[in-house]
């Protein structure tokens, strides 16, 4: 498995089009309902390709044997007053590589380059009981409050997300 960074989405559409529909359609809360509409698809990672011109994202993908099977991004915020902080976007793994490791060594380089770059607070928001809490409070992330029936899921359902943070 390979972890990195890169800086455009151009030549990996045909991988990060089936990761984002793995996900949605596996029930991940992600931003999506199903059934996918492939148009928003497009369009979201269009705008993802915008943000990493503008310096306003990175994104940070692992790979096996040349596939593309996890992501993550951070989203930097272009306020003055925030320019010490992240947020964690859009952690996702393909059904077929879970429980291996993915979603940590993602998370790890992604913490190595925010730190880099000096930043010195992530924060982040998940489904509540999503598997995704588990692993933030295991890697050093604290949960700080919750909001009812803050999201759809894939599925439509309105349901709460908890919010985490570190301190880098």
């Amino acid at each position: 498995m390979e972890i990195k960074e890169i800086s455009t989405t151009l030549d990996l559409v045909e991988q990060l089009h089936p990761l984002l529909i793995d996900c949605v359609e596996s029930g991940a809360s992600v931003g999506f309902l199903t059934p996918v509409n492939e148009q928003e698809i497009q369009s979201y990672w269009s705008s993802v390709e915008t943000e990493l011109a503008s310096g306003l994202r990175k994104l940070f993908l692992a790979y096996d044997d040349g596939s593309v099977i996890g992501a993550v991004q951070l989203s930097l915020c272009s306020k003055p007053n925030g320019s010490h902080r992240g947020e964690v976007e859009k952690l996702m793994v393909h059904t077929g590589a879970r429980g291996k490791g993915v979603s940590k060594k993602l998370m790890s380089l992604m913490e190595a380059v925010a730190s880099e770059i000096n930043l010195s607070l992530l924060v982040l928001d998940t489904r509540v009981g999503d598997v995704a809490s588990s692993l933030y409070r295991s890697i050093g992330y604290t949960e700080v409050g919750q909001i009812p029936q803050f999201a759809r899921s894939s599925t439509g359902e309105l349901e709460g997300t908890v919010y985490f943070f570190k301190i880098l």
